[in-house]
């Protein structure tokens, strides 16, 4: 497969400089910018995910009206908080 180009990008200095700053050895600039780009795509197409899946579950509550409580939504999520704290202490 062909490769492409993305078209050239104005920066101010110090941006540029920031970038510099925290390349890691035997990093180049062009690596870090496509890394970049790679992680904000799969970034953006998880959040949209995320939305649509919300979506879909909000028209599933009201087609059928079986809802969840706040109270159980946070009961729920404070035992998956301490799961993963005990998980992580025990990692460490």
């Amino acid at each position: 497969m062909k490769t492409a180009t993305f078209p050239s990008l104005r920066v101010d200095p110090e941006l540029r400089e920031a970038a510099e700053g925290v390349l890691q050895d035997g990093e180049s600039l062009s690596s870090f910018v496509e890394q970049s780009i790679r992680e904000s795509i799969e970034r953006r197409l998880a959040q949209s995910a995320f939305i649509a899946r919300g979506l879909r579950s909000g028209e599933d509550a009201r087609r059928t009206g079986k809802y969840v409580s706040v109270d159980a939504v946070i009961n729920r999520l404070t035992k998956m908080l301490a799961r993963a704290k005990t998980s992580a202490k025990a990692r460490k």
